[in-house]
C-alpha cells in the first residue's frame, strides 16, 4: 500500500524542468554561452571536412585500448593525494 501511495505521490509532481533565472553573468560565461549557441545551431561549422589518417585512427585506438590496462581500484587511498588545509585559507 505504501508503494502505491508513493507512486501516486510521484505522479502528482510537476513534470517541468526549472532553469536558472536570467541574471548578471561574467564576460567569460557570456562568451562560452555564445560559442555553445553557435555550435548547437551549426552556424560556425568549418567548410573543410576534418578527417583522420589511418595512422592517426590506429594511434587513437591503441591509446584507448591501453587505458583498459589499468585496474580501477574499488577504493581510493584518501591519504595518497595529500591533505586539505582547514581554516581560513591563505
Amino acid at each position: 500500500m505504501k508503494t502505491v501511495m508513493l507512486c501516486l505521490g510521484l505522479l502528482a509532481l510537476p513534470l517541468t524542468s526549472y532553469a536558472i533565472d536570467a541574471g548578471p553573468s561574467s564576460a567569460q560565461q557570456q562568451e562560452t554561452e555564445g560559442w555553445l549557441l553557435l555550435q548547437s545551431r551549426n552556424k560556425a561549422a568549418s567548410p573543410k571536412v576534418q578527417t583522420a589518417t589511418p595512422t592517426e585512427r590506429e594511434l587513437a585506438m591503441q591509446r584507448w585500448l591501453k587505458s583498459y590496462q589499468h585496474e580501477i581500484p574499488e577504493f581510493f587511498d584518501q591519504q595518497q593525494g595529500g591533505e586539505v588545509a582547514s581554516g581560513s585559507g591563505g
